[in-house]
C-alpha cells in the first residue's frame, strides 16, 4: 500500500513538473489577440483629439501636429520616465531602514555540555538556554559613505538625463514645425488649384480630340497641329505631375496631424504669409546655433553622465565607512536581557583596486577628449546646416522671385490671347494652350512660395529656436496654436539686427535703418 501511494505520489509530482515546463514553450499571439492589438492601437491612436470644426491655419495644423503627433508623445513619455527614474535613484542616498520579525522553532531541544581543556572530562551536565518556539523581531539602521556616494553621482546622471531627455523632445518639435511647414504651403497650393486643374485637362483633352480630328480632315496644316497637340500633351503631363506631387502633400499633412482617416481636410485659404528678408547674418545665426541646437546641449550633459560614471569607478576605490546601529528582541524565556541594541562602525578597503587608479585617470582622460571632440565634430555640422541652409534660402527667394516675373508674363500673355481669339480653331487652341501655361507658372510660383518657406523652416530649424511656449499642458488646440505663432514670433525678435513686424499677411523680418 506504501508503494503505492508512494508511486501515485511519483507520477503527481512529475506530471507537476512536466507542466510547468511545457509553459515555458514560446506562444505566439492568436488571430483573436492580434485583431484586438490593431483595434486598441487604433483607439490610442485618435483618442481624445478634438474634432476638426473649421478651415486649418498653418498654425493650427502645427498645434494639431505637436499635440497629437505619435513622435513627440513618445518623447513626453521618455521625459516623464527619465524625471521618475531620478526620483527612485535620490532614495538611494537615504540610510537602509531595515525591520524584521519572525518565529522559529526547532523539533528538539537546543543546549551542549562543556569538557575540560586539558583532562577532557564532561564537567557540566547537558542544558539548553534557548526555547524550542521563539518570537524575534529587530530594526536596523545602517549607513555607507560609498553607497551614499555612488547614489550621489547616478542621481546626477539621472538629471543629466532628464535635460537630455528634454533636449530630444526639444528636437522632435522642432522637426515636426519644419515638416508640417514643408507639407502645408504645397497642400494649399493643390487645394487653390486642384479644381482648375481638373476644369482645364477636361477642356484640353477636348482639344486634343478637336485637334486630331482636324487632323483627319485637313483643316490645318499637319505640322501645326501636330506641334499644337505636341504642346498640349505636354502641358498634360507637366500639370498632372504638379499636381500629384502636391496631392502628396495633403496626405503628408493629415498623417503629421495624426487625423483620423476620412477626415476632410480644409486649409484656410488666407493671404500668405510674408517671408523674411534674405539678407541674413550668417555669423549671428551660427553663434545663436551653437548656443540653441539641442543636439549640442544633448552631448554636452552626455559628456557629464560620462564623466560621472568615471566618478563612481574611483569612488569604489575609497575605504568604505559604515555605520549600523539594530534594536533586537527575542522572547526566549531563559535569557536574562530579552531586548538590546548594538551599534557599530566599521572600515573596509580593497587595497589591489587600488591598482586601477592610473587606468581610471587615463579613462577620464581620454572620455572627456572623445566627448569633446564627438561635440566639436557636431557643431561643425551645425554651422555648415546653417551656411547651407541660408544659401537655399536666398536661392529660394530668388526662385520664387523670377516664378512671380514668370507668371505675370504668362498671365500677360493668357490675356493677350483671349483679346485676340476669334472662331479659328487654331485660335481656340492657341487660348487653351496659353491657359495650361499660365496655369502651370502658377504651380510653379506656389512651388516656388512653398519650397522658400520650407528652406526659411530649414534655416530657423538649423538655428535650434523653439517652437512651443514654456507650459502647454492642458491647452486646447486654438490657443496652442497662438502661443506657438507667438513663441516663433519672439524667436526672431532675438536677431539684434531685426524687427518683427506682424500684420494682416504674417510674420515678415525687416533689417533696422543704420
Amino acid at each position: 500500500m506504501k508503494r503505492q501511494s508512494a508511486k501515485t505520489l511519483s507520477i503527481v509530482i512529475a506530471t507537476t513538473l512536466l507542466s510547468a515546463c511545457a509553459s515555458f514553450e514560446p506562444k505566439p499571439a492568436t488571430k483573436a489577440e492580434m485583431q484586438q492589438r490593431v483595434v486598441d492601437d487604433q483607439a490610442k491612436m485618435y483618442a481624445s483629439q478634438e474634432a476638426v470644426t473649421g478651415p486649418i491655419t498653418f498654425y493650427d495644423a502645427a498645434a494639431r501636429a505637436l499635440k497629437y503627433n505619435l513622435d513627440y508623445r513618445l518623447k513626453l513619455m521618455e521625459s516623464a520616465l527619465a524625471a521618475n527614474l531620478r526620483d527612485v535613484s535620490s532614495y538611494e542616498m537615504l540610510p537602509k531602514l531595515v525591520a524584521s520579525a519572525g518565529r522559529t522553532g526547532r523539533s528538539n531541544d537546543s543546549g551542549g555540555t562543556s569538557i575540560g581543556i586539558e583532562d577532557g572530562q564532561v564537567s557540566l551536565r547537558p542544558s539548553t538556554s534557548e526555547e524550542r518556539y521563539h518570537n524575534l523581531s529587530g530594526l536596523g539602521l545602517s549607513w555607507s559613505v560609498l553607497d551614499f556616494g555612488i547614489s550621489y553621482y547616478r542621481t546626477q546622471q539621472k538629471n543629466d538625463q532628464i535635460l537630455m531627455a528634454e533636449e530630444r523632445r526639444r528636437k522632435v518639435a522642432q522637426n515636426v514645425l519644419q515638416d508640417v511647414r514643408n507639407a502645408y504651403w504645397r497642400a494649399l497650393a493643390a487645394q487653390r488649384l486642384k479644381p482648375e486643374v481638373d476644369a482645364l485637362l477636361q477642356r484640353t483633352q477636348k482639344a486634343l480630340t478637336a485637334a486630331r480630328e482636324a487632323e483627319a480632315k485637313g483643316l490645318l496644316p499637319k505640322q501645326e497641329v501636330l506641334a499644337y497637340q505636341r504642346a498640349l500633351l505636354d502641358s498634360v503631363y507637366l500639370l498632372t505631375v504638379r499636381r500629384q506631387d502636391l496631392e502628396f502633400a495633403q496626405a503628408e499633412l493629415v498623417a503629421l496631424m495624426s487625423l483620423p482617416p476620412g477626415t476632410p481636410l480644409v486649409l484656410a485659404d488666407t493671404v500668405e504669409q510674408a517671408l523674411p528678408t534674405s539678407s541674413i547674418d550668417v555669423a549671428e545665426l551660427e553663434q545663436l546655433a551653437l548656443e540653441n541646437r539641442p543636439e549640442i546641449m544633448e552631448e554636452w550633459y552626455r559628456k557629464r553622465v560620462n564623466q560621472n560614471d568615471i566618478k563612481i569607478a574611483k569612488m569604489q576605490l575609497w575605504p568604505n565607512i559604515g555605520i549600523d546601529w539594530s534594536g533586537q528582541y527575542d522572547s526566549n524565556a531563559y535569557l536574562y536581557n530579552n531586548t538590546w541594541s548594538q551599534a557599530g562602525v566599521r572600515v573596509s578597503l580593497n587595497l589591489l583596486q587600488l591598482l586601477q587608479l592610473p587606468a581610471l585617470n587615463a579613462a577620464q582622460e581620454a572620455q572627456g577628449m572623445t566627448d569633446d571632440t564627438r561635440r566639436t565634430a557636431l557643431s561643425m555640422a551645425v554651422l555648415t546646416q546653417v551656411r547651407i541652409g541660408a544659401l537655399r534660402y536666398r536661392l529660394a527667394s530668388q526662385e520664387l522671385s523670377f516664378a512671380n516675373d514668370s507668371l505675370r508674363v504668362d498671365a500677360n500673355l493668357l490675356d493677350y490671347a483671349r483679346a485676340a481669339q476669334s472662331t479659328s480653331f487654331g485660335s481656340q487652341l492657341e487660348v487653351i494652350r496659353a491657359e495650361g501655361r499660365y496655369l502651370l507658372s502658377r504651380y510653379q510660383r506656389e512651388a516656388a512660395y512653398s519650397g522658400a518657406q520650407a528652406a526659411w523652416g530649414r534655416l530657423y530649424n538649423s538655428v535650434g529656436f523653439d517652437v512651443l511656449p514654456e507650459t502647454i499642458d492642458q491647452l486646447d488646440v486654438k490657443t496652442l496654436a497662438n502661443a506657438i505663432q507667438n513663441t516663433v514670433i519672439q524667436q526672431q525678435l532675438r536677431r539684434p539686427n531685426t524687427v518683427i513686424k506682424t500684420d494682416a499677411s504674417g510674420v515678415e523680418a525687416v533689417p533696422v535703418a543704420q
